[in-house]
């Protein structure tokens, strides 16, 4: 008989990548989750993992037994959403991927609402980009994922996965206080064509935004710094080493050396609830989705000036 946590720990590897990655999203410590592959390779009298330098690669055995269990973690999702759903209140727990600038400007105030309101649900947060948060939730990784995608690049939503509409987010080019560009009302995308820019690592989708945008003007943006976190790209802004394009989620008040200036047409992105069709009618899916609704308006308001 072969264990559904087992199963689980070796599914982790397969969605993540890596032992560390898997236990980190399990919430296990890699040790534990070593343990469980092992005592799987035991029971199945079959190698699973091979080493590959710093990381591990499955085997031909574990990518057929990672599809059985897939479609085994499939069917107990099912029977737990039929269960919380007779209970008709959100409970257990709930697996959340959410992009940086959301995790810091929605989710705290959503996550912590949800814990008071319903004390059987226990809410986990993870970050993560768009692109993955996404497919994490096609493959049974995560229950729920806020993603969001920009109006010139949409994001794919993969074949049994069902999703809504949280609100629009809008975007500002940010500029030194003493730049040319900080004393204008408004500017056209080929203003910009000449700067120097401070954008996010590429494959990223602000990344993937900000080339596709300058080139559909004639111009290859010059990105000289690059920097995952909005905190970051601000700080550079402020130094006086370039500009950048920041959405006004999670953004926080800008330093006096910084300045907002409206580009226009706007840059704006989407935000996005997604989740499984199988958990559609699960209550802690649907509530989490309403609270997150119910949210926005308040979130959007304060980043509206």
């Amino acid at each position: 008989m072969l264990d559904l946590a087992r199963l689980r720990a070796l599914h982790a590897v397969s969605v993540h990548g890596t032992v560390g990655a898997a236990a980190a999203a399990l919430g296990y410590t890699p040790s534990a989750v070593s343990q469980q592959i092992a005592k799987l390779e035991r029971e199945t009298r079959t190698t699973l993992l091979e080493r590959r330098g710093r990381g591990v690669r499955l085997t031909e055995e574990a990518e057929q037994l990672v599809v059985t269990a897939q479609e085994l973690l499939a069917i107990v999702e099912r029977a737990e959403v039929r269960l919380e759903e007779r209970r008709g209140e959100p409970a257990g727990r709930l697996d959340i991927a959410c992009f940086a600038s959301a995790a810091r400007g929605l989710m705290p105030s959503v996550l912590a609402e949800l814990a008071g309101r319903h004390p059987e649900l226990d809410a986990r947060l993870q970050e993560v980009d768009p692109h993955l948060s996404v497919e994490l939730v096609a493959r049974g990784a995560v229950d729920l994922a806020v993603a969001h995608d920009w109006d010139i690049a949409p994001l794919p939503v993969p074949q049994g996965v069902e999703h809504a509409d949280i609100g629009t987010d809008l975007c500002d080019v940010l500029v030194p206080a003493g730049h040319p560009l900080a004393g204008r009302a408004a500017l056209r995308r080929e203003d910009l064509a000449a700067e120097r820019w401070i954008s996010q690592p590429p494959g990223t989708v602000c990344h993937d935004w900000l080339v596709r945008t300058l080139r559909a003007t004639g111009s290859e943006p010059l990105i000289v710094h690059r920097a995952e976190e909005n905190h970051t790209q601000v700080a550079l802004v402020a130094a006086g080493l370039g500009i950048a394009l920041a959405p006004r989620l999670g953004r926080g008040a800008l330093p006096d050396g910084v300045r907002a200036v409206r580009l226009e047409p706007v840059p704006s992105r989407r935000l996005r609830a997604l989740w499984r069709m199988g958990a559609a009618r699960r209550p802690a899916i649907t509530e989490t989705v309403r609270t997150l609704v119910r949210h926005w308006p308040r979130v959007a308001g304060d980043r509206a000036a």
